[in-house]
């Protein structure tokens, strides 16, 4: 059976996935498809149901929610990782009012913690994360919420925090950030569902167990990122939540699913996270 999965090509995605895609863990039932996207092109294939399994943001997936299930392994969450507010010259929140803030999609878990920590009316660019610092810096938009790579960048290029989105989700909540998961079709068997999520599990603990050994691929889809930055990327998102959410994983995104907007159409008993 060929499953399509779609990832992004940031190190960290590539990463706990290097055993899959280097074939260096296979399954006599299972082959997978790989697609790689930036992460909002992921969100609005989901959208579309275009991919078997696929890595989207934790917002896009409350819209998907009837569809696709998120497994236990191969998420991104955490403390001290979230997206960051930042500005080309000093500014507080407040100042922000009637701005242009450059915001990497509007399905992206960073669109819905701009709008959880910004009170203040606000007009939105929305454009592919590599391209917000340079909107900041040209004055096309006044400031941006950067993700990724970027956020080890922003100060060499003279950029300002203005707030880190993550620091007051975890003040307000005490949980860590739901930022992406990977999530499967519902119409997929319960028994393929599981076997996908001990799959992933497995690649990501062969890549723990020899992590200089994934580096080749990693580095083949980062471009031009230095192997510092490669590997920073790597420990901030690929922790002991991409291993297995666990309760205080599995109640940070059944929070973050209450905080959206139009929640009400969600309030089914319909279950976000494969049972363990």
């Amino acid at each position: 059976m060929e499953l399509s999965i779609g990832i992004s090509p940031c190190p960290n995605d590539t990463f706990i996935f290097e055993a899959l895609m280097s074939q260096k863990l296979t399954d006599n039932d299972i082959s997978f498809k790989f697609v790689l996207e930036d992460v909002e092109t992921l969100n609005e294939m989901a959208l579309r149901q275009e991919l078997d399994i696929t890595k989207l943001s934790f917002r896009a997936y409350f819209e998907v929610r009837r569809d696709y299930i998120i497994m236990n392994s191969g998420s991104a969450l955490g403390f001290g990782c979230g997206p960051l507010l930042i500005s080309k010259s000093p500014m507080t929140l407040q100042d922000l009012a009637g701005k242009v803030i450059a915001v990497p999609g509007r399905w992206t878990t960073a669109n819905f913690l701009l709008d959880f920590a910004l009170k203040e009316s606000i007009e939105k660019e929305f454009l592919v994360f590599s391209e917000i610092e340079n909107a900041v810096l040209s004055g096309k938009c006044d400031a941006g919420v950067i993700i990724h790579e970027n956020r080890f960048t922003y100060q060499d290029k003279g950029l300002h925090l203005v707030q880190d989105l993550g620091q007051y989700w975890e003040n307000k909540t005490n949980s860590p950030i739901p930022l992406g998961g990977i999530a499967i079709k519902r119409n997929i068997s319960m028994d393929i569902q599981k076997k996908v999520e001990k799959l992933i599990r497995t690649s990501l603990q062969m890549a723990f167990d020899h992590p200089e050994a994934a580096m080749p691929l990693v580095s083949q889809y980062s471009q031009e990122m230095s192997q510092e930055v490669m590997k920073s990327h790597i420990q901030l998102y690929v922790n002991e939540f991409s291993l297995d959410l666990g309760k205080t994983g599995r109640d940070a995104i059944q929070y973050m699913a209450s905080q959206i907007h139009d929640s009400a159409k969600h309030s089914d008993d319909l279950a976000l996270i494969l049972p363990n």
